[in-house]
C-alpha cells in the first residue's frame, strides 16, 4: 500500500480513489497533480491560473460544486449573518471562496463560514491566502453533484476539527438540517425559523423569508 504526500494511506485504483472521496462525480476529481500528491500551492495555482476553486482532500484536488442558485442562497445567508453582526460584534463572515485549512492539511471551502473574534488575537486577520482556521459555523448549500457520502465525510471533518455548528441547506426541499454534533441534528422546513444557537446567540432567520428572497427556481 502506497502513502500519500501527507502521510495518509493511499490506494492504487480509480475505483479506490472514487470510493475514498465519497463517490464524488469524476468530473470534479482532478488528476494533476497525481492524486495523493497535491498540496496548498496547487490549490492556489488552480485558482490563479484557471479561476477555479478546489478543495484539497488527502492530497487530491476536488473541484467545488456550486451552481448559480446555490450561490444565490449562500450570498443571502452571508448577508443576513453580516447584518446581524453589525449589531452584535461577535466575529466575521466568509463567503463561498473563503478557503480554510485544518486537520491533515485538508483545505475545505464552506459556502459560508462564521469565525468568532476568539480566533483573531487583537482582531488582526491572517495574511495567508489559506489560513489554518476552523469555522465556528459552517454552511453548505447542497448541489446536485454533492453525494451523501461526500457530505457525511465533510460533516465528520467539521466536528473533528472543532466546528460547533453546521447548516446543510437543501434548495430542492427548501429546508435546512442543523447539526450541533455529529449525531445531533434537527431538520427545519419552510415554516420554521433558523437560529444561531450558542454560536450566534440571538440570530434568527425565517426559512420562508430566505427562500422567498432567493426567488423561485424554474423546475
Amino acid at each position: 500500500m502506497a502513502t500519500a504526500a501527507n502521510g495518509l494511506p493511499w490506494y492504487g485504483t480509480a475505483a479506490d480513489l472514487h470510493d475514498h472521496l465519497g463517490h464524488i462525480p469524476l468530473h470534479r476529481i482532478r488528476l494533476y497533480p497525481p492524486p495523493g500528491t497535491a498540496a496548498l500551492a496547487d490549490v492556489l495555482a488552480v485558482q490563479e491560473q484557471e479561476d477555479r476553486l478546489c478543495e484539497l482532500v488527502d492530497g487530491v484536488l476536488v473541484e467545488k460544486a456550486m451552481g448559480y442558485y446555490e450561490s444565490r442562497l449562500a450570498l443571502l445567508i452571508g448577508y443576513f449573518l453580516e447584518a446581524f453582526l453589525q449589531l452584535h460584534d461577535l466575529g466575521i463572515v466568509l463567503g463561498a471562496d473563503g478557503m480554510l485549512q485544518w486537520l491533515h492539511d485538508q483545505v475545505r471551502i464552506p459556502d459560508v463560514s462564521f469565525l468568532s473574534w476568539v480566533h483573531f488575537p487583537d482582531r488582526e486577520l491572517p495574511s495567508e491566502p489559506i489560513p489554518r482556521l476552523v469555522p465556528d459555523l459552517a454552511v453548505e448549500v447542497l448541489s446536485a453533484s454533492n453525494t451523501a457520502q461526500e457530505m457525511n465525510r465533510k460533516l465528520q471533518e467539521y466536528f473533528a476539527a472543532g466546528t460547533q455548528l453546521v447548516w446543510y441547506v437543501d434548495p430542492e426541499a427548501q429546508g435546512i438540517t442543523v447539526y450541533t454534533a455529529l449525531e445531533q441534528w434537527i431538520e427545519l422546513g419552510i415554516e420554521d425559523v433558523l437560529d444561531g444557537g450558542n454560536v450566534l446567540p440571538g440570530f434568527q432567520l425565517s426559512i420562508r423569508e430566505l427562500f422567498d428572497r432567493a426567488g423561485r427556481r424554474r423546475r
